[in-house]
């Protein structure tokens, strides 16, 4: 006769459940790229994150900084007007919502962000360069289909 061999169960441990995973990586990630901000730009996660998205798609309302970057409107709010008290950003009227504001970068904040983006593309490669050519594409596709798969949402239903 032979042993029957027990049927294997999906681990029930966190550390193997893939959304704790990639959480944690994005964590890591994130807080090494923070730290070099932080150090040459005195900005902390939040306010990168706004000036980026600020550089990369022009004025933009609170609002649609949150939708954007999937972060709560309290720290998006803090951000914002911590980036304006430092003169890196700017309101500006909305002509297509006058009960809104553009929030855009100031001279001084596109300079700011000319140098966050190189700084940002040294460490993408440093970080990734465990990865071949091959498995980075494989990555950034596997992550959109990731957020694809998520589904549409308003960032500020997540909190409650």
């Amino acid at each position: 006769m032979s042993k029957r061999q027990p049927t294997r169960q999906p681990s029930q441990r966190l550390a193997d459940f893939l959304p704790y995973q990639l959480s944690i990586a994005s964590n890591a990630v994130s807080t090494r790229i923070a730290e070099q901000y932080r150090r040459r730009f005195a900005l902390r996660t939040t306010e990168w994150r706004i000036m980026a998205v600020l550089g990369d798609s022009g004025p933009l309302t609170q609002r649609q900084l949150t939708q954007l970057t999937l972060m709560d409107k309290v720290p998006v709010s803090r951000a914002c007007k911590e980036l304006e008290q430092r003169g890196l950003a700017e309101r500006t009227p909305n002509e297509a919502d006058g009960r809104s504001h553009l929030l855009q970068l100031t001279t001084e904040g596109r300079g700011v962000h000319a140098g966050i983006m190189p700084l940002a593309k040294k460490i993408e490669a440093e970080l990734f360069s465990v990865l071949d050519a091959g498995e980075r594409d494989q990555l950034r596709t596997m992550l959109v289909r990731l957020r694809e798969a998520a589904g549409d949402f308003d960032a500020e239903s997540l909190v409650g």
